[in-house]
């Protein structure tokens, strides 16, 4: 039904409007710290803090270091972080071995920060494309990304990611099946808690660049990586994305990336009604970070709205490198 208003001037939608407390008394939608979830990037090494060229004020961090950092989310009251590795070149191969070694780096910065932190979540990514020397979120032969083979790696690196006390797992490799292989292999390993929040519609998207910079796989790719993630033209796909994974045991799904995808994020949220996320990915820090930081934006008036854009969609919570800014600006209001 569509709303019902009065003609002016009887009513004068701005009273609405017109002090802070009224504002805040008639808002439709809150962002919290709940709904943070922080992208950490662990690199080897101890007292690390490397900087990403291409995502300014974004680090990577030695185990440590990335032990400190889960403490000052833990006492912001970011509810988890999610670990990304920058592998170094020797240990990459065409069967990505080293994303099952149960001493890979995310593994042991995921026991370090539980030891430390037990009660922060830790999430950890599930695809092969920081393992893999062609660079790609599966295996690879002759050019072509193999999806059923590639299976059997994500399961055992679902496996080790369990065992090292993920709490979340976020397979991101978009193979089709990997949602029930990994949920089956939880189940008959006893990690029937672990949760899975999928990368259920991932997009083949330009925004992920500097995200590769990060974690060391631009120049290991080959190619592109449209023969399994998601074409931009496409929303109803994204739902059957969705549908497929919930089906096979996700119990929380991600549209990614997520500014650009807004439209995505609220037809999900809306046609399933399952606790929906949304990734604010590196391409899409960096225009914001990058632009604030030559003063032509006010940054933290653009983080804050760019976050809001997301819960408006329907989002439970945004992944974003802005989420300590974010978390010390929200706790300021309060």
């Amino acid at each position: 039904m569509p709303p019902v208003t009065a003609p002016f001037p009887l009513s004068r939608p701005r009273r609405l409007r017109r002090t802070d407390w009224m504002r805040r008394l008639v808002a439709e939608n809150a962002l919290s710290v709940d709904d943070l979830i922080w992208p950490i990037f662990a690199c080897d090494g101890e007292g690390v803090t490397e900087p990403v060229a291409s995502m300014p004020g974004v680090n990577r961090l030695s185990i440590d270091n990335a032990v400190g950092a889960a403490e000052m989310a833990a006492n912001l009251g970011i509810p988890c972080i999610a670990l990304f590795p920058y592998t170094d070149a020797s240990v990459k191969t065409p069967g990505a071995e080293e994303a099952w070694n149960p001493e890979n780096l995310v593994n042991r910065a995921t026991r370090a920060i539980k030891a430390a932190v037990p009660d922060i979540g830790v999430m950890l990514d599930v695809a092969l494309d920081p393992y893999n020397s062609d660079g790609h979120d599966g295996l690879v032969r002759d050019g072509v990304v193999l999806n059923d083979e590639s299976l059997m790696a994500l399961e055992r690196q679902a496996l080790a990611h369990a065992e090292a006390g993920a709490d979340i797992l976020g397979p991101s490799d978009m193979m089709d099946g990997r949602i029930r292989i990994i949920r089956q292999a939880l189940e008959a390993h006893e990690f029937p808690d672990v949760t899975i929040l999928s990368y259920a519609a991932k997009y083949a998207s330009a925004f992920y660049g500097p995200f590769r910079d990060a974690v060391g796989a631009s120049g290991a790719l080959k190619g592109d990586k449209k023969t399994y993630q998601m074409d931009a033209a496409n929303g109803d796909e994204a739902l059957r994305e969705v549908a497929t994974d919930l089906e096979e045991g996700a119990d929380m799904v991600m549209v990614k990336p997520g500014m650009a995808y807004l439209d995505i994020c609220h037809r999900v949220k809306s046609g399933f009604g399952v606790p929906t996320y949304a990734y604010q990915v590196s391409g899409e820090y960096t225009m914001l970070a990058s632009t604030a930081d030559q003063g032509w934006l006010d940054r933290e008036q653009v983080v804050m709205e760019s976050l809001m854009a997301f819960k408006r969609a329907g989002c439970d919570g945004i992944l974003t490198y802005f989420a300590v800014e974010a978390a010390r600006t929200l706790l300021d209001l309060g």
